[in-house]
């Protein structure tokens, strides 16, 4: 029977075939698939790396966030929770929406006038010299959305969140040091300590 379809029309009907072949494949059976392994594997990246307290989530791992107290107004400025290690500034204001960077180059005066301020606000709410405020402190990431601040900014805040919390400097330096991040696999990038983690032990201390 084939012998009497025109040419035209078997060339369409096998590439129908191949279409609803490959829909079944790619669009159906390998999802699925991946979805089965990332799922079996690695469960907790795939659903976001969710960090939880009290069985709540209350970030992920993966997305800078503030710790401010709470605002008085909804024109009021958010300020900064001493009983919290603080992450790094974000030129997104930590919407992940609008994830970006300023564009400000070295040579702005803008940028230069920012990090100045940055530098007085971060060395008097920590209380130390503005000279010994780390880089990471007073410059926002490329995605405005870093989690992790280094190990120097860390240690910084320790002695203004122990004093807000009313624990033993030790105590909070030993935990900064518990959350402390080697550079991976030895060798790429920094040392890091994520905040949001950081802080989710804390809170656990009471």
């Amino acid at each position: 029977m084939s012998e009497h379809i025109p040419p035209a029309l078997r060339t369409q009907f096998t590439a129908l075939r191949m279409l609803l072949v490959l829909t079944v494949l790619t669009g159906i059976a390998y999802p699925l698939l991946v979805t089965g392994v990332g799922q079996a594997a690695f469960g907790h990246q795939a659903n976001g790396s969710l960090v939880a307290t009290d069985g709540r989530a209350v970030g992920s791992s993966l997305i800078g966030q503030r710790f401010d107290l709470p605002q008085q107004g909804a024109s009021a400025q958010p300020k900064p929770d001493p009983r919290w290690f603080q992450p790094r500034p974000s030129a997104a204001d930590y919407n992940p929406t609008a994830s970006g960077a300023s564009n400000l180059g070295p040579n702005s005066a803008a940028l230069t006038a920012t990090i100045r301020q940055r530098r007085a606000a971060v060395a008097a709410f920590d209380g130390v010299p503005p000279a010994s405020v780390p880089a990471d402190a007073v410059t926002a990431s490329g995605s405005g959305l870093d989690p992790d601040i280094s190990p120097a900014y860390a240690h910084e805040q320790v002695a203004r969140v122990a004093k807000a919390r009313g624990l033993s400097p030790s105590l909070v330096a030993h935990l900064v040091d518990q959350h402390t991040q080697p550079r991976v696999i030895g060798f790429l990038g920094n040392p890091r300590v994520n905040v949001l983690t950081l802080n989710t032990a804390l809170a656990a201390l009471k």
